[in-house]
């Protein structure tokens, strides 16, 4: 699934048993902390990992022109936390059964989630998958029922890594931001892999948490990101810095070696355009002109309306 544009918008201590603890319950007690987190509004722990490439170098020139952001304490309600997810998993238990369309085949899913699916019974991974896949194709014209799909594979599914990443793209698409945030967390631990962690911060911001955004954009592991995700992490940290005022910082949060007119990226066109935004929001208006007018000349598709928005920067005679 595509993201779309984001501008513009962990942890209880388990108690002390001497029985053995199953890998299973050990998911479900993670599960459990991280959902009450999201439900309580918690401050959570986040991993601690060394930062590299364009967001650390963009993180620490803003530092210059910023100080660095407080930690905020962590929270820690085990016993909210168990009560928190059971009343989740009623929720996703008692939801309705969403019509199927007729084209909706677990055959068009992408290979990856096909293969995680393989791990269910047969009867139940078609039914999930067949689920995912009317998300899939609802999610730009019908993002509401899109996610009732995704709720459904969810309460079927709910230890599969991919369904909990679809439940939460398909929430993020929906304007559900809690929801979308807790779903990609569960689906970070699950996998153990980056996560959509552009999304996760545009989700924080959302939600009102700027700061968060921007500790999350410190804390990514940016030489495991995809490029495209690396890019668009650092317009969301710039994002969550003009959230806060910090308009000169903004602008140089989105500064790096890619941030080139004459580079032409997938991306060139997204990064320019911010960059060209921030810098209007700054008041520096002949640059934001100037690279209005690269993003402009990056956008083969016509995805965005920076030829506008240069005219309409531009002295008019």
């Amino acid at each position: 699934m595509d993201t779309p544009d984001t501008d513009g918008h962990e942890i209880a201590v388990a108690p002390v048993t001497d029985e053995p603890v199953t890998a299973e319950a050990e998911a479900e007690q993670d599960e459990a902390e991280q959902d009450e987190a999201d439900v309580e509004d918690a401050e959570g722990e986040a991993p601690e990992v060394d930062t590299d490439g364009a967001v650390e170098s963009a993180v620490e020139a803003v530092e210059a022109v910023e100080s660095a952001d407080e930690a905020e304490p962590a929270v820690d309600r085990p016993a909210a936390a168990a009560e928190a997810v059971d009343a989740d998993e009623r929720v996703f238990t008692r939801a309705r059964t969403p019509e199927l369309p007729d084209d909706a085949d677990i055959s068009i899913l992408d290979p990856e989630v096909k293969q995680e699916l393989r791990g269910l019974p047969k009867g139940l991974a078609d039914i999930v998958g067949r689920h995912l896949a009317a998300a899939g194709m609802l999610i730009d014209s019908e993002p509401e029922l899109a996610l009732e799909h995704a709720r459904y594979a969810r309460s079927k599914a709910a230890r599969v890594a991919v369904v909990r990443e679809a439940a939460g793209l398909t929430a993020y698409h929906a304007g559900e931001w809690a929801e979308a945030l807790s779903e990609l967390r569960a689906a970070r631990r699950m996998s153990h892999g980056t996560g959509h962690v552009a999304v996760m911060a545009d989700c924080e911001r959302a939600l009102g948490r700027p700061e968060r955004a921007i500790e999350l954009a410190r804390e990514a592991q940016v030489a495991l990101l995809p490029p495209d995700e690396a890019v668009e992490l650092r317009i969301v940290a710039a994002g969550a810095r003009r959230d806060m005022g910090q308009l000169e910082a903004a602008v140089v949060a989105l500064q790096g070696d890619d941030l080139d007119a004459k580079r032409r990226e997938p991306w060139s066109a997204r990064l320019f355009y911010a960059y060209a935004d921030n810098l209007a929001a700054a008041g520096r208006t002949e640059e934001a002109v100037k690279w209005f007018l690269n993003a402009a000349q990056a956008d083969d598709d016509n995805e965005t309306d920076a030829a506008e928005r240069a005219f309409d920067l531009s002295p008019q005679d």
